[in-house]
């Protein structure tokens, strides 16, 4: 699914997916993108936001569940990284989705590299 590379985020193997490539919409892709990060020997991926389909944004279409499951059963943490103002900006649900996610280790929304490496792991 990805072409990136491989960087330690304190301590943590991450997975960095570059802008290019299949987008994340679903369990399949998913699956895609947990098998780079494990092939990896990764225990997290991060996904640049450019690289998210539009529905994950749309929690009532399950694409964000179905994904976030897949993670969580491979125990692979996953980053989003990037601007996701607009998504959020109309959707209560997402706002909160996105606030919960953020308290935890398995899923992550950060605005870019810098807030993911800020982040305790």
């Amino acid at each position: 699914m990805t072409a990136g590379h491989l960087a330690t985020v304190h301590g943590v193997s991450v997975l960095l997916c570059g802008r290019d490539g299949s987008k994340l919409s679903g369990g399949r892709t998913a699956l895609d993108l947990i098998g780079d990060a494990l092939g990896c020997q990764a225990d997290m991926a991060a996904v640049p936001v450019e690289r998210v389909a539009d529905d994950f944004f749309v929690l009532r279409s399950g694409v964000a569940g179905e994904v976030a499951q897949k993670f969580v059963n491979y125990r692979v943490r996953l980053a989003i990284i990037g601007d996701i103002a607009s998504h959020v900006a109309g959707s209560d649900a997402l706002r909160d989705f996105v606030r919960e996610a953020n308290r935890g280790k398995r899923l992550w929304f950060v605005p870019d590299r810098a807030e993911l490496e800020a982040r305790p792991a």
